[in-house]
């Protein structure tokens, strides 16, 4: 089975672009991933993607050009980049192709998401009673989790605070602008005790990744990153998650960002307390204090403790979100993963500038999740 290199991956500015449609943005990701790799689009010989509601990425064909190779829409959440990368990686490792393609992109618009109920398995009153509102899920699970660990409502600001100061250093990313602990602990209650400055919004981007086997990552003299593991999950029995956020069994409800991450280190060989870089799914500021803990980081609670020394800032013992996350650089459902991937990829690089972790960073690891209860994870080094 081929090992697999990631050898180029490019993005589209991040943000409200108007006049620019998500297939644009798409087109601009492929592109600047192709020219990282050094290649050009009949180089590919085989391509996925998707996104939540950009089109079908078959057809960027047209715009890219007519090579004729096999190009598989892929449609799964939150998780839809990190799955395209998943089929390309696995094309690679079964011999069907040495170079592939994986691109996710979006363009939302204004507002919180619409999803209907039928659409996830769920009667037409549950949306009728408000229950399809995702902040009031993100808002239940970090409430419980604060009064259980002894998170503080300061902590929510400190993590919203990072982000945008991450973005800032970002030129890709939507918000540019420092914010204060105040202004975000400040500003206008959304679904308590989460504040509008604390969440992502949804927003507009596309990501691609480049992946060929190692032997012709070396044959291209290529700037590779292994791409040591990627795993995505669906929710198991007692897990609380979007649109079903009840706790059923006994004990404390499972994880499925645990059992993806879980199964992304066994897979990669390596633990999470050897990765120098992550990214972690930060839908809202408590999203991400969650996930360290969920991904195996730290342990249910030490994230007081941790973000108050500075532990994720970009100069701390695991830098987080150092692009700025999803809440400085909004929420396109198919680019957010791939999104994540590419700023590993620079960091471990030492090609992130202003935002560079310090040191020689070996490892990196991304984590998305989303509804209905799916994950997917990467564990990528150098």
């Amino acid at each position: 089975m081929s090992g697999v290199a990631i050898i180029g991956a490019g993005l589209s500015r991040f943000g409200r672009q108007p006049g620019v449609t998500g297939r644009q943005m798409a087109v601009q990701a492929i592109h600047a991933a192709l020219d990282d790799a050094g290649l050009v689009w009949p180089d590919v010989q085989v391509a996925f993607g998707g996104s939540d509601g950009s089109g079908l990425a078959d057809t960027l064909v047209a715009d890219l050009g007519l090579t004729g190779i096999p190009f598989t829409n892929v449609k799964n959440g939150c998780a839809t980049g990190g799955s395209a990368l998943v089929c390309a990686v696995d094309a690679i490792r079964s011999g069907a192709a040495e170079i592939a393609l994986a691109v996710g992109f979006d363009k939302h618009p204004r507002g919180a998401f619409g999803p209907r109920p039928e659409d996830w398995g769920l009667p037409v009153g549950y949306g009728e009673a408000g229950l399809m509102v995702t902040t009031q899920f993100f808002a239940i699970k970090i409430a419980r989790y604060m009064r259980e660990r002894g998170i503080s409502e300061a902590t929510l600001a400190k993590v919203a605070a990072k982000a945008f100061r991450n973005g800032s250093l970002n030129p890709n990313a939507w918000r540019r602008e420092p914010m204060s602990e105040l202004t975000i602990a400040s500003s206008a209650m959304v679904n308590d005790p989460l504040t509008q400055y604390m969440f992502c919004s949804p927003g507009e981007g596309g990501a691609a990744v480049v992946v060929a086997s190692e032997e012709t990552a070396r044959r291209l003299d290529a700037r590779s990153v292994r791409l040591l593991s990627v795993a995505t999950r669906t929710r198991g029995f007692g897990s609380f998650e979007v649109f079903s956020p009840a706790i059923q069994g006994e004990g404390r409800p499972s994880s499925v960002s645990t059992e993806a991450a879980r199964a992304a280190f066994a897979a990669a060989g390596v633990g999470p307390e050897e990765i120098d870089v992550a990214q972690l799914q930060d839908t809202e500021a408590g999203a991400e204090i969650m996930h360290l803990a969920e991904c195996g980081f730290c342990k249910d609670g030490e994230q007081e403790e941790w973000i108050a020394r500075g532990d994720t800032e970009i100069g701390g013992a695991l830098p987080v979100n150092t692009d700025g996350g999803c809440i400085a650089n909004g929420e396109p459902v198919g680019a957010s993963g791939l999104r994540q991937v590419h700023e590993v990829v620079t960091q471990l690089r030492q090609e992130a500038g202003d935002r560079q972790v310090p040191g020689t960073p070996r490892l990196g690891f991304t984590h998305v999740y989303g509804a209905p209860g799916i994950s997917a994870c990467t564990v990528l080094g150098v």
